[in-house]
């Protein structure tokens, strides 16, 4: 089971429930594919909402280590996320948010079917907001 405390979300690929995690060595190996020279640059690169498959692959694949899986990204690619691709985009949602939310951890995470559960309206006073538009 994820632990929201420690920024893991639970999500579906090929069928099978994985644990994902942007631990600190996830979070270095994503600056170095990227070019990042931090993980604030890191931050301002997803905060703008844009992601390419390539960059799910390496953000989900950086998860699924982070959480202690032998994966390689060839691998990832080849996975299928229930909802198509735009299952993939709410598991990389769902992980920069459990990862990066402002406010601690953020309830925001994949459902059992890949999509994102738990999702806030940001705006009310003491509620969470995304820190990472388009993608809530």
């Amino acid at each position: 089971m994820a632990n929201r405390y420690r920024g893991e979300i639970e999500a579906r690929l090929d069928g099978r429930t994985h644990r994902l995690c942007l631990t600190l060595g996830a979070l270095a190996e994503l600056e170095a594919a990227f070019g990042d020279e931090d993980m604030l640059a890191l931050a301002t690169r997803f905060e703008k909402g844009r992601i390419s498959a390539r960059d799910c692959v390496r953000i989900i694949g950086a998860g699924l280590r982070g959480a202690g899986e032998d994966v390689r990204d060839e691998m990832v690619a080849a996975m299928q996320a229930d909802g198509g691709a735009a299952g993939f985009v709410s598991i990389v949602a769902a992980l920069l948010n459990a990862t990066f939310a402002a406010s601690g951890p953020a309830p925001v995470g994949a459902t059992a079917s890949g999509g994102v559960a738990g999702e806030q309206a940001g705006g009310a006073a003491g509620e969470a907001r995304s820190p990472f538009p388009g993608t809530t």
